[in-house]
C-alpha cells in the first residue's frame, strides 16, 4: 500500500513552493517562499523514488534519513516524518531554509540525474518542522537522568548549539559563552530574515534555555572573562567560535569611508530587524539608502549582501565576480532571487583599486577571463589588459570569505594547537585540541563552511565529550 503513494514522478512534476513576486519581496526582509500547503507536501514527497541506494542521504553531511520522511510525508503521517527528520538534525527548520539544497540532497537526487525534476526535499523539511511547531510536537530535551558533569561551550552559534542540545539531552550541565547580546551567531547577525527569519531562531534558543541550557552573554572570552577561568569550571570545554576575521582587499584607495565588511554590514541590517537602534545605520555608514552599492565576491555572504542592499532602498546594486556564473561559489538559486530582485553581476571582473579623496567614489574594475584550471581544478582567472573601466559606487561591500582569529593570542591559551591556515586542530575523528579536555567543532575547524556542516561538527564532538567524561569517570572509580 505504502509503495502505491510513492514514485509518482512519472505523472508529477516538480513544483516549488509559491515564491512571492519579486516586487513585493524587496519591500521587506520576510522570508521569500510561502509554506507549502498539506495537500502540496503530500504530492510533492510522493514523488520521490524510494532508491535503493538514496544519494540524496549520502550527500547529506548529517545523513538524514530523507527517503524515509518522505514516504511518511506522502502517507500523511506528519508527525512521524519530524520524529525522523529530527533524530539526526538539530534544527530541521533551519536546515530546510538555508541549505543549498541544490549543491546536495536535492542536487544528487536520482530522479534529478534522471531528468524527472529533483524531489523539493528542502521545502518538505521546512514544512514537516514547521507543522510539528504548529502543533506542540517539538519539545524541549529534558533529559531522563541530571549528571553532575558540566561542559562549556565557546560560541552560540549552529555548532554550540547543536551540541549544547545533544549534551543537555544526555544530562550534562551546559553553559553557552557569547561575545554577542543574543545567541544563534551567524544564523541571528548574519543571515537576513528573507532566508531565514529570526523568530525562528530565537524559539529554538528558547527551547534550549527550557531545557536547562544556560547561557552567558556579552562574554568576550579573553577579556571578560578568560579562557583558563572557563576551564576550570568545567569537566570539558567545546570551542565553537566560528571564524569572523573578514578578508579585506589590499589595493590603493582600500582605507577610504564607504568600503565596508560584508559580517559589518549584514550584523546592522539584522539587528534592525529585532528593533534595536543602530547608530551606524542612522548616521548612513551601514546603509545602503539612495546609493550605488558595489558588493565584491560571489559566495552566499555575498548574495545575502546584494539583497539586503535591494531591500534597503539602493539605487543599483552591482556584483563583481572574478569568475563566471558556472564558477561561482554561491548557490544558484540565491543568484537567480537576486537577479530578479534587480541586482546586476558582472562576471569575470575583479577590483584592482577605488578612486575618491577620503570617501569611495568608484571601484576600478580589471577584466578577466579564466585561463588554466589551479589546483582544485577550478579555470584561474587572468587578467585582461588594458581593458579597465571604473564602475560608480558609494558603498563597496567586502564579502570574499573569513578567515579565523587567532585563538591561542587573543586567549592566552599556550599548548591550543592550529593549522598553517589558522584554524584550531583537532583529531578528526574525536574533535580533540592539543589541550585535555578541549574540544572545538565548526568553522573554527574546517574554515568558514555551511551550517549543516557546522551542526555535523557539533553533534560528533558533543559524543566525543560525552566519551571523554565516561573515561574520567572510570578513571577516578579506578583509583
Amino acid at each position: 500500500m505504502a509503495t502505491q503513494k510513492m514514485l509518482k514522478f512519472v505523472t508529477l512534476g516538480k513544483e516549488m513552493p509559491e515564491k512571492r513576486i519579486a516586487s513585493d519581496r524587496k519591500q521587506d526582509f520576510d522570508e521569500i517562499y510561502r509554506e507549502f500547503a498539506a495537500q502540496k507536501a503530500a504530492e510533492q514527497a510522493s514523488r520521490c523514488s524510494q532508491c535503493g541506494v538514496p544519494y540524496c542521504q549520502a550527500h547529506c553531511p548529517l545523513h538524514n534519513n530523507i527517503p524515509d520522511w518522505l514516504r511518511l510525508t506522502a502517507e500523511g503521517r506528519l508527525r512521524e516524518a519530524y520524529e525522523i527528520s529530527q533524530a539526526t538534525n538539530s534544527f530541521p527548520e533551519i536546515c530546510g531554509r538555508i541549505c543549498p539544497q541544490d549543491r546536495l540532497c536535492e542536487g544528487n537526487c536520482v530522479i534529478e540525474q534522471s531528468g524527472h525534476g529533483t524531489v523539493t526535499i528542502g521545502s518538505v523539511e521546512k514544512y514537516i518542522t514547521d507543522k510539528a511547531w504548529e502543533q506542540g510536537w517539538v519539545q524541549p530535551g529534558r533529559p531522563l537522568a541530571e549528571r553532575a558533569e558540566s561542559v562549556g561551550i565557546i560560541g552560540a552559534g549552529p555548532a554550540g548549539l547543536a551540541a549544547a542540545d545533544r549534551l543537555r539531552r544526555a544530562g550534562i550541565q551546559v553553559t553557552v559563552y557569547d561575545r554577542y547580546d543574543r545567541a544563534g551567531g551567524l544564523l541571528t547577525y548574519g543571515i537576513p530574515g528573507f532566508k531565514l527569519e529570526k523568530p525562528v531562531v530565537m524559539r529554538r534558543i528558547a527551547q534550549l534555555e527550557a531545557a536547562g541550557v544556560s547561557f552567558v552573554m556579552n562574554c568576550a572570552v579573553g577579556e571578560t572573562l578568560s579562557f583558563e577561568a572557563i576551564r576550570a569550571q568545567h569537566a570539558a570545554v567545546l570551542i565553537a567560535t566560528g571564524v569572523y576575521k573578514n578578508r579585506e582587499i589590499d589595493a590603493p584607495g582600500s582605507e577610504a569611508r564607504g568600503i565596508v565588511r560584508a559580517l559589518d554590514y549584514l550584523t546592522v541590517a539584522n539587528r534592525l530587524s529585532f528593533g534595536d537602534t543602530v547608530p551606524e545605520y542612522e548616521d548612513g555608514t551601514l546603509n545602503a539608502a539612495g546609493k550605488r552599492v558595489v558588493v565584491i565576491g560571489g559566495g552566499d555572504t555575498a548574495m545575502d549582501c546584494l539583497r539586503t542592499a535591494i531591500r534597503q532602498g539602493a539605487t543599483s546594486v552591482k556584483c563583481l565576480y572574478r569568475r563566471d556564473r558556472a564558477n561561482m561559489p554561491g548557490s544558484q538559486r540565491e543568484t537567480q532571487n537576486a537577479e530578479e530582485e534587480g541586482v546586476e553581476f558582472v562576471w569575470l571582473t575583479a577590483p584592482k583599486g577605488f578612486t575618491g579623496a577620503g570617501v569611495v567614489e568608484g571601484v576600478m574594475v580589471q577584466k578577466m577571463r579564466l585561463g588554466a584550471p589551479d589546483a582544485s581544478g577550478r579555470q584561474s582567472p587572468e587578467v585582461i589588459g588594458g581593458a579597465d573601466y571604473i564602475e560608480p559606487a558609494d558603498l563597496v561591500i567586502q564579502a570574499l570569505g573569513f578567515e579565523p582569529e587567532d585563538l591561542p593570542q587573543l586567549w592566552g591559551a599556550e599548548g591550543l594547537g592550529v593549522t598553517r591556515w589558522g584554524t584550531l586542530k583537532t583529531d578528526f575523528r574525536s574533535h580533540a585540541t592539543s589541550l585535555p579536555g578541549v574540544f572545538a567543532a565548526g568553522d573554527i575547524v574546517r574554515g568558514a563552511s555551511l551550517v549543516v556542516w557546522a551542526i555535523r561538527d557539533g553533534r560528533e564532538a558533543a559524543d566525543s565529550i560525552l566519551g571523554y567524561l565516561a573515561q574520567s569517570a572510570a578513571a577516578v572509580a579506578a583509583e
